[in-house]
């Protein structure tokens, strides 16, 4: 078929026109190129391949789409230079904030908080990773009397949350780990005096949501050992420098915190340097922690780019932990990481076969999250858990502070270690229950008794909270009773029956260097009265008001009619001594969530 060649010329000058026009008209909308490439040249744009029969039409056509190329280069000319013109704000901002910290001759400057993201840096698709699960079930005494959980020391949770707010967007409900909300603050628990390396206390109130039930708050305490008294260290920084790496809130926040970290290094404590992107490197073989400007120069010098080799980073990293294995002292890995492993071994399970290997031979692993975007939590918690580490993300120089200076020694010392709690519901009292968070921490009442199963550590100084919604007998019950169940009680469960003792608390762990674990009991008894919610103690009502919070994030159909502001209220009154003003930011991130959930509730649906 042919065409007339003024037709084709004409079709050919309208359609350029229209998607120029177009172009212009989205200027302002234009998002950000690739971060790992700014297009300035016009060889980095891709140019179309207009065919044509007649010369005129090829001349009016190229000459369209050397005009469309002009206006386009402008454009990412100019986004571009934005992005260079924050990072240089950022930087600015670095110079102008007070000192955090001495290397050597040089300073290492930094804001005391990352800085907020805004449109322009949020990605179009949200690509983090959680791992999905849902809500502990109500359990009815009668039939499944024994809750059986590893504890959790992680904090990721929290920070991760604090950020999807402050951003100003309710965090994803798989991102809300409610034990890792409630155990992010410390609790004034009993100090351990005795045999044990913790002591353990119970509280029994009325819940704020229902009042018919019971909240019963389990605390358990590790005794505290101040950093000097730590073994040595042996330190191995294994940083990710992939090009996903490479923003103000990654890889200069990685830096800045392990900076940190280095200038409470001791004589006696040692570090090496593994990177990883493309390839692995070995920057620094084990220093001694009192060569502090070696190990900050190190820093100093890691720049993003490539991809994510992170299975085998992990495999060399083993390799310098067993080169400068420190026997009786603390040996750890530190990941610092979004998680986003795209290139060799990337299932989570493989990688989890391989800590799990080396945590045998004494080796230990810790995960420090950074960034948003492709950041995978779930790999991040995960390989932490079976590393006999801890998991923290990392949003701020002030959060860096807390983890690696403040709860330094709770963060790599370890006290007691398979930490298991077990307890028994009393039928005659209880009807039912639900364990608040602990989803994945979940264990078989075997799993109790075994010492092969493995379970959270515990580190120096580190309080760790759980909390059960207890119904009563005496209260309506959620599920209807069997029929036909009997009561199999042993003889001593009887007459505890006949002394109305709630529940029965067993916690068993192990020493750092131990083998077999070591059983503590303590039964509860039924007080005569129930303390009314707003009659119980500061750490009971602070404790509570962060798990409703999480409830809330995850729409727990649990909490009836709990409210943000009914939680703020309680916050306030509960807030006491806040020496670091953590209880203060909670109170705003509640107030600042109410306002999303609003304006989320306000929106018209589609």
């Amino acid at each position: 078929m042919k065409y007339h060649p003024l037709a084709l010329m004409i079709a050919i000058v309208l359609a350029q026109g229209c998607s120029t026009q177009h172009k212009e008209q989205q200027a302002e909308l234009l998002p950000a190129p690739p971060a790992t490439q700014v297009l300035t040249d016009k060889k980095d744009f891709a140019q179309p391949e207009i065919r044509v029969e007649e010369a005129k039409a090829n001349d009016i056509s190229s000459q369209l789409m050397t005009d469309e190329l002009a206006v386009k280069e402008q454009v990412y000319t100019k986004v571009a230079k934005q992005k260079l013109e924050r990072q240089a704000n950022y930087a600015a901002g670095a110079a102008n904030a007070p000192s955090v910290m001495a290397v050597g001759k040089m300073m290492a400057i930094a804001p005391m908080s990352a800085p907020m993201m805004d449109s322009y840096n949020l990605p179009k698709e949200e690509r983090d990773k959680f791992e999905h699960f849902n809500d502990n079930p109500i359990k009815q005494v009668a039939t499944d009397p024994v809750s059986t959980f590893s504890l959790d020391v992680d904090t990721g949770s929290y920070a991760l949350v604090r950020q999807f707010i402050q951003q100003g967007r309710l965090p994803a409900s798989d991102a809300v780990r409610v034990e890792e909300l409630i155990n992010y603050f410390s609790y004034q628990y009993p100090k351990a005096t005795g045999q044990h390396p913790f002591a353990s206390e119970t509280e029994l109130s009325t819940a704020p949501w229902q009042p018919e039930h019971y909240l019963l708050r389990i605390g358990v305490q590790a005794q505290d050992v101040h950093v000097s008294a730590m073994p040595p260290a042996n330190l191995v920084f294994l940083v990710d420098v992939s090009g996903s790496m490479d923003e103000p809130n990654k890889l200069p926040l990685v830096i800045s915190s392990l900076q940190m970290l280095t200038q409470q290094l001791r004589p006696q404590d040692k570090v090496s340097l593994v990177v990883y992107a493309g390839r692995t490197e070995v920057v620094l073989e084990p220093t001694a922690g009192n060569k502090k400007a070696d190990i900050q120069a190190a820093l100093g010098r890691l720049q993003a780019g490539g991809s994510t080799a992170g299975a085998s980073a992990l495999d060399l990293a083993y390799k310098m932990a067993r080169k400068g294995y420190v026997a009786n002292g603390i040996n750890r890995i530190l990941l610092a990481t979004d998680g986003d492993f795209n290139v060799g071994v990337t299932d989570t399970n493989q990688i989890k076969d391989m800590v799990k290997r080396e945590r045998e031979s004494g080796i230990t692993l810790s995960t420090l999250g950074f960034g948003q975007g492709n950041f995978n939590d779930a790999m991040m918690e995960q390989i932490a858990d079976v590393g006999n580490g801890n998991y923290s993300y990392i949003d701020s120089l002030n959060e860096a502070r807390k983890v690696l200076v403040d709860e330094l020694s709770s963060t790599f010392n370890t006290v007691a270690k398979d930490v298991k709690v077990q307890i028994e519901f009393n039928p005659n009292v209880v009807a039912e229950y639900r364990l608040i968070g602990y989803e994945n921490r979940q264990l078989n009442r075997e799993d109790f008794n075994n010492d092969k199963v493995d379970a959270g550590d515990v580190g120096s100084g580190k309080s760790v909270t759980a909390i059960y919604e207890i119904t009563p007998k005496t209260a309506t019950p959620a599920v209807d009773a069997l029929r036909y169940q009997a009561s199999k009680a042993t003889t001593e469960g009887k007459k505890a029956n006949d002394s109305q003792e709630l529940a029965f608390l067993k916690i068993r762990y192990k020493q750092p260097e131990g083998t077999k674990s070591i059983l503590v009991t303590q039964p509860i008894a039924k007080p005569t009265v129930i303390t009314s919610f707003n009659k119980s103690s500061e750490t009971q009502r602070f404790a509570t008001a962060v798990a409703g919070f999480g409830q809330l994030l995850r729409q727990s159909p649990q909490i009836n009619a709990l409210t943000y502001s009914q939680i703020v209220q309680i916050a306030q009154a509960a807030k006491g001594s806040d020496s670091t003003g953590s209880k203060g930011e909670f109170i705003q991130l509640v107030k600042n969530a109410e306002s999303l959930a609003g304006q989320n509730n306000a929106q018209p649906a589609m």
